[in-house]
């Protein structure tokens, strides 16, 4: 018999988690369905982008808080802030809000804060010229 379990989440659409440990427990991966994709990811992004992302999408590993705890720390305190860090705000991303995006840079504060206006969570994508510009000055600014 099969231990995984499969379970949709409404709010995550058609996005499919599986339970491997069990129903009781945290689910283990995830699977981004097309629909999804299509409204929380790719919403700006040419179709054939989409298209290929839901061809090519696998089941992505989800790891508990437990898991997290035995994880090697790879930040020290006298290392912290040596490289320097840019966050680019992605304003139409659905999936992690402009207002979350701000949350985390202002909790984890940066060097530099770029916004891509009109970007959804594939900025590669939905605006890949503008990334490149951007990651180029981001390059040239912090050699």
């Amino acid at each position: 018999m099969n231990s995984k379990i499969y379970r949709r989440l409404d709010s995550y659409m058609d996005t499919v988690f599986t339970f491997g440990n069990g129903p009781n427990n945290p689910p283990t991966s995830l699977l981004f369905g097309p629909d999804f994709m299509f409204s929380k990811l790719y919403q700006l992004s040419p179709p054939e982008d989409l298209t290929l992302a839901v061809m090519l999408a696998r089941p992505d590993p989800l790891f508990s808080d437990k898991s997290m705890m035995n994880a090697a720390v790879a930040v020290t305190d006298e290392k912290y802030g040596s490289v320097h860090r840019v966050y680019i705000v992605c304003d139409q991303d659905k999936t992690i809000p402009e207002d979350l995006q701000r949350w985390m840079i202002e909790n984890n504060p940066t060097d530099e804060v770029k916004l891509l206006s009109g970007s959804d969570h594939m900025p590669m994508f939905s605006k890949p010229k503008e990334l490149c510009i951007s990651l180029q000055e981001i390059a040239e600014k912090y050699p």
